[in-house]
C-alpha cells in the first residue's frame, strides 16, 4: 500500500509510541547502532549486491545535482533549484529502485518510494531536518523487513549506505542553501541532523586515543573527520558556522564533557527517544503502510 500519514494532533503521538513502527524503527536504530561499535568508516565489511545497488541510486542523485545547478535568485537561503532538483528524484524514483533491487522485492516499490522522496527535504520550503532523516533511516527499515538487506549487511548499511546518504544531504544543504526544518531549541545538536552523532559515538566506544573532549579539539577533528562520523559531523559544522563552538553548538559542548563514549551514545539515545521520536512536530510527518504499520504493537516482556 501506499504509506500515508496517520498522526494529525498531538494525542495521536502516543499511537506511534505504541506501534509496530516505532518498536521496529527504534530496532533498527539499536540495530545499526550495536553493528558500528569500534568500527571506522574505513572498515572491512560484507556488501552484497543490494547494498552496491542503494550506493548506485544514491550516485545517481548525487548526478542530478551535477544536471541541477543553483539559480540566480535575489534570496541568499533556498535556491528554487532544489525544486527541480526533487523533481526529478520523485520521477525516477521508481526506476531507480527498480534498477537498484532484485525483480522478486518490486512489488515492495510503490511503499518503499515514498520514503526515500521524503528522505531530501521539503520541496516548498526547501528545508531539512530530523524527520527527512528519519525517512531515510524508515526506507532503510523497510528494506530490512523484506529481507532485502539481511543480518550481515548491517556493518555496511551504516558505514557505506547511511555515510554516503550523509554526504549527499550535505551536499543538497550547501548547494541549494536549505534551511533547517523547524525549531530545535536548546536540544539541538546541529542544525540538521542526529542520528550520525548516535552511530558516531558508537564508533568511538572503547577508543583510547579520542575521547569525547578530543572533538573540541579543531585538529583532532581535522585528522579523523573521514574515519569517524561523529568527527564528521563536527568538521561540517565548524565548516558552516562562525563564532565560538560553546556559543554555536553549546549541546555539543556540554556533551564534550561525559567522561565515556559510552555514557554519550546511551544519552544520545534518550535524547532521541524524548527529543524528536516523541515530538509532534517531527512525527506528524511520518508515513505509515504495511511494512511501517501504525498498529499496536503486541504487548512483550521485554520492552
Amino acid at each position: 500500500m501506499i504509506p500515508e500519514r496517520k498522526i494529525f494532533t498531538i494525542s495521536d503521538v502516543s499511537k506511534w509510541e505504541k506501534s509496530q513502527a516505532y518498536r521496529d524503527y527504534v530496532g533498527l536504530i539499536l540495530f545499526l547502532n550495536e553493528a558500528v561499535k569500534n568500527k571506522p568508516n574505513k572498515t572491512e565489511c560484507h556488501t552484497s549486491d543490494i547494498t552496491n545497488g542503494i550506493l548506485k541510486l544514491l550516485d545517481r542523485l548525487n548526478v542530478f545535482v551535477d544536471e541541477t545547478p543553483p539559480i540566480d535568485q535575489p534570496q541568499r537561503f533556498g535556491n528554487k533549484a532544489f525544486r527541480i532538483w526533487m523533481e526529478k528524484v520523485t520521477n525516477e524514483a521508481q526506476s531507480l529502485l527498480k534498477e537498484a533491487l532484485p525483480e522478486k522485492f518490486h512489488s515492495f516499490i510503490p511503499e518503499i518510494r515514498a520514503y526515500i522522496i521524503e528522505s531530501f527535504g521539503n520541496s516548498t520550503r526547501i528545508d531539512y531536518g530530523s524527520g527527512h532523516e528519519m525517512a531515510f533511516l524508515m526506507f532503510l527499515c523497510c528494506l530490512f523487513k523484506i529481507e532485502a538487506f539481511l543480518a550481515e549487511d548491517q556493518t555496511a548499511v551504516v558505514l557505506k549506505v547511511f555515510n554516503s546518504y550523509i554526504d549527499l544531504v550535505r551536499r543538497l544543504q550547501i548547494t541549494y542553501r536549505m534551511e533547517p526544518a523547524g525549531s530545535h531549541g536548546v536540544w539541538s545538536l546541529d542544525d540538521f541532523q542526529f542520528v550520525p552523532f548516535i552511530f558516531g559515538s558508537s564508533q568511538l566506544m572503547d577508543n583510547e586515543r579520542i575521547r569525547p573532549k578530543s572533538f573540541i579539539n579543531e585538529d583532532v577533528v581535522l585528522a579523523c573527520a573521514k574515519d569517524y562520523m561523529f568527527l564528521g559531523c563536527i568538521k561540517y559544522i565548524l565548516e558552516v558556522k562562525k563564532g565560538v563552538f560553546a556559543e554555536h553548538s553549546n549541546q555539543l559542548w556540554n556533551i564534550s564533557g561525559v567522561p565515556t563514549w559510552s555514557k554519550v551514545n546511551q544519552g544520545l539515545i534518550k535524547m532521541y527517544k524524548a527529543e524528536v521520536l516523541a515530538k509532534f512536530p517531527v512525527v506528524q510527518h511520518i508515513l505509515f503502510g504495511d511494512l511501517l504499520s501504525i498498529e499496536e504493537a503486541p504487548k512483550s516482556n521485554n520492552l
